[in-house]
């Protein structure tokens, strides 16, 4: 029993440590099949993730007006994260962006440097979160509470559904000429229930309108995104999971906001 526990520890920590700049034991192992394994995790780290940024917001609310609270909570998550997943976007949105074929996608996804179509779609992901959260928060008339379980939902959902693409679809980029870290590359039914499972949870604090649209979403994007990677890489890499992660959360922000009603279970927000 204590051995399970243990390695399961091992397998959130190593979760932990791909996705964010938190600090985890130096002891923790690391090999291609617990990376893939990990990937259970990824949905409870973006829990984690939003929590911290809920805490961010509703301590600076305190000095600072909504909007400024904001946006330290904003670059609070990009030091949280070390900017991982907008850097992924910034890659695919180059690579898809400005190669025409796949071998010359993957080779500028590979690339450091930034093109206009990253520099627009990070610029876009950015400021699209700023206002949409800004909207959101005028909406629910700055509750904290409300704030906090979009935030929660909105990082746990996406990187649950980002992860998901794992399950179904083939790794393309070559590992040995990537700029970025090792990533999970294959997921088990086992892994892939508890990583929507682990997304499901938050959901609980949300009205059922709310669920139910934000699953829409979830679904139709998904499917929608997997056929677009397939049509022009034949499968995902790293930063296409990033790119996914980016939009699905964006994408929940802006459910909610269409929504135009209570938020929160109860009709509270």
């Amino acid at each position: 029993m204590w051995h399970a526990s243990k390695y399961q520890w091992q397998l959130f920590c190593l979760a932990l440590g791909f996705f964010s700049r938190l600090p985890i034991p130096s002891s923790t192992p690391y090999s291609e099949a617990r990376m893939n394994q990990a990937g259970r995790y990824f949905a409870l780290v973006g829990a984690i993730l939003g929590a911290l940024c809920a805490l961010v917001y509703g301590a600076a609310q305190w000095w600072l007006p909504s909007s400024a609270a904001l946006f330290v909570m904003m670059v609070f998550s990009l030091m949280l994260t070390g900017a991982f997943h907008e850097d992924g976007l910034t890659d695919m949105a180059d690579g898809i962006g400005g190669g025409m074929t796949t071998e010359r996608r993957l080779e500028i996804m590979k690339d450091s440097r930034i093109g206009t179509y990253g520099a627009s779609a990070l610029i876009m992901a950015l400021l699209g979160k700023f206002v949409l959260l800004s909207e959101l928060i005028e909406q629910v008339g700055q509750s904290i509470t409300a704030i906090g379980a979009v935030l929660i939902v909105g990082y746990t959902l996406s990187r649950a559904v980002a992860a998901s693409l794992i399950f179904d679809m083939p790794y393309v980029s070559d590992l040995s000429g990537s700029k970025s870290k090792p990533l999970a590359q294959r997921q088990t039914r086992l892994e892939l229930g508890i990583l929507l499972m682990t997304a499901a949870v938050p959901c609980l604090f949300l009205s059922a309108g709310a669920v139910l649209a934000l699953l829409i979403v979830a679904v139709v994007f998904r499917f929608g995104f997997k056929r677009w990677l397939q049509a022009r890489l034949g499968g995902f890499t790293g930063d296409c999971l990033g790119a996914a992660q980016q939009i699905m959360e964006l994408l929940c922000y802006l459910t909610l906001l269409a929504l135009g009603g209570p938020i929160l279970t109860g009709g509270a927000g």
